[in-house]
C-alpha cells in the first residue's frame, strides 16, 4: 500500500568560513626573530620536511585502493557464474529490496548466475536492506554491488565484466504517498534510472532480455474489476502510478525501435517476510503489538477498503517464469535485427481482501486486540479496490498463486517476531 511516515533525507549545515586571525607562520617568525642563531637551522629543517614530502615513495593507501577494486571485479563474475553453461546469467537490480532480494536468492539457488544491484537508499530504514544483504543474499552466495541505476559508467562496467543474458529490473523508488512529499525522486528512478539502464542494454552484444516491475497502480481510476491488461490505464491516481505508466510506454518505444525483449510484470499488493515497513499489513502489526492506534480507511459512501495482496513466493514464481519464457531480444550493437517480444502482464493473487478482514488475521495471529480507529481515505494517490485477472499469467508464465492471505500473514508474522525480537502478549 503506502508510505505512513515518509522519510525526508537529512540536509546538512553548510559550515560557515573560519578565518584565523594570524596565521602559524606568523608566530613561527615572531619567535624566530628573538633567537637569532635558530633561522639556519630552521630553514634547513623545513626544507629537508619538503623534500621528505614531495619526494617520498606514494602512500600505501592507493594500492589498497587498486586491489579493492580488483577484488569487487572479481566477485562479480564469481556470482555471475552459473552451474551449467546453459542457464541464464541474471543482473537483478533492487537486489536488496524485498521482491529483489527474495528473487535474486531463488535464481542463484535453482543454478542461475547473479549479481545484484543496489544504491541501498534510505527511504526506509536502511538497515533492513542490509539486513537482508546479511541474512539472505551474502548467504545464498549473491555478490551485490552498491551502486545506482543512474550510473551509466557502472552499468556499461557490469556488462564488460559479464555477459548477461536477463536483467531483471526491479530497482525503483517506491510507495504511493511519498510522492506528494518528494515527487523528483520518482522521475529520477522510475524514469531517468529505467531509460539509463535500457541505454545500455540496447547497446551491448548480445542484448540481454528485460523482465521489469510494472505496478497494479497503473490501473488507477479503472472502475472495471478484475483488472485485465487490455483495460485502460491513462487516468493514474498518483505520481508513482504516472511513472509506472511511463514506463511502460519507454519500454514499448525500446522493443519497438532497438528489438529488446521486455516483459513488464504488474505486481499487485505484495506481502511477507522481509517486507517493506511501508506497507499496511507491516506498520499494522507493528502499532498492534506497540498498542498504537490503527487508522483504517474506508472510501467515500463507507465504500469498503480492499486490496489483492500476493505473497511473496508467488511473486517470485511469476519473476522467474517471465525469465523463463521471454525470447532472445532481436537486436544488435543498438540495431534492430527483427521484432522482438514484448508483453506486460498482471502478477496477484486473484482474491481481493478487505482491510477489516487484513487487522482481523493480524489480531489473530498476534493474539492482541487492535484499537481501530475508521477514517476517511485522502486524496492521496490511494486507490479503494485492486482486483488481478490472472488470465494472461496463467497462459503465458504458467503462473498459479497459491499462497491465501492468512497461511501468508502467518509466515510474515512469526518473521517479525523473529527479526525484532517482538513477544506477543494476548489483550484478547
Amino acid at each position: 500500500m503506502s508510505p505512513l511516515n515518509p522519510i525526508l533525507d537529512n540536509i546538512p549545515t553548510t559550515p560557515g568560513k573560519f578565518k584565523p586571525e594570524k596565521s602559524p607562520l606568523h608566530f613561527l617568525h615572531h619567535r624566530l626573530r628573538v633567537h637569532t642563531t635558530l633561522p639556519k637551522l630552521t630553514l634547513v629543517f623545513l626544507a629537508f620536511i619538503f623534500l621528505f614530502f614531495f619526494l617520498s615513495p606514494p602512500s600505501p593507501t592507493a594500492p589498497r585502493r587498486t586491489l579493492r577494486s580488483t577484488s569487487w571485479e572479481n566477485h562479480v563474475k564469481s556470482s555471475a557464474k552459473p552451474r551449467s553453461r546453459a542457464a541464464p546469467i541474471v543482473l537483478v537490480t533492487g537486489a536488496a529490496g524485498f521482491v529483489g532480494s527474495h528473487a535474486a536468492v531463488a535464481l542463484k539457488r535453482r543454478g542461475n548466475g547473479v549479481v545484484g544491484l543496489d544504491n541501498f537508499n534510505p527511504y526506509y530504514d536502511v538497515s533492513l536492506k542490509k539486513a537482508r544483504k546479511l541474512q539472505l543474499l551474502d548467504r545464498a552466495g549473491v555478490f551485490i554491488v552498491e551502486g545506482d541505476i543512474n550510473d551509466a559508467v557502472l552499468l556499461r562496467k557490469l556488462f564488460s565484466l559479464v555477459k548477461f543474458s536477463h536483467v531483471l529490473h526491479l530497482a525503483a523508488q517506491a510507495g504511493v504517498r511519498y510522492a506528494m512529499v518528494n515527487p523528483s525522486s520518482y522521475v529520477e528512478s522510475n524514469v531517468d534510472g529505467f531509460v539509463n539502464l535500457l541505454e545500455v542494454a540496447k547497446s551491448v552484444n548480445p542484448q540481454p532480455v528485460i523482465v521489469w516491475a510494472s505496478s497494479s497502480s497503473v490501473y488507477g481510476l479503472n472502475s472495471k474489476v478484475p483488472f485485465s491488461e487490455k483495460d485502460r490505464t491513462d487516468q493514474p491516481a498518483s505520481l508513482y502510478a504516472a511513472t509506472k505508466k511511463a514506463g511502460e510506454e519507454i519500454a514499448h518505444s525500446y522493443n519497438h525501435i532497438y528489438g529488446l525483449s521486455i516483459t513488464g510484470l504488474r505486481f499487485f499488493t505484495v506481502y511477507g517476510p522481509w517486507g517493506r515497513p511501508d506497507m499496511a499489513y507491516f506498520f499494522f502489526t507493528r502499532d498492534i503489538l506497540k498498542r498504537r492506534p490503527i487508522s483504517i480507511y474506508e472510501g467515500a459512501g463507507h465504500v469498503t477498503v480492499a486490496r489483492d495482496f500476493t505473497y511473496i513466493d508467488d511473486i517470485v514464481k511469476g519473476c522467474l517464469a517471465a525469465i523463463d519464457t521471454a525470447k532472445k531480444s532481436t537486436g544488435s550493437g543498438g540495431k534492430k535485427k527483427g521484432e522482438a517480444q514484448f508483453r506486460i502482464i498482471n502478477l496477484g493473487n486473484t482474491s481481493p481482501v478487505s482491510v477489516n478482514k487484513l487487522v482481523s488475521i493480524l489480531e489473530k495471529l498476534l493474539k492482541v486486540k487492535a484499537k481501530k480507529k475508521v477514517v476517511l481515505m485522502p486524496r492521496n494517490g490511494d486507490v479503494p479496490f485492486t482486483h488481478a485477472n490472472v488470465t494472461l499469467a496463467r497462459k503465458e508464465l504458467g503462473y498459479r498463486p497459491s499462497t491465501d492471505l492468512e497461511t501468508g500473514l502467518g509466515k510474515f508474522v512469526k518473521w517479525y517476531l523473529e527479526f525484532y525480537g517482538g513477544k506477543k502478549k494476548s489483550s484478547w
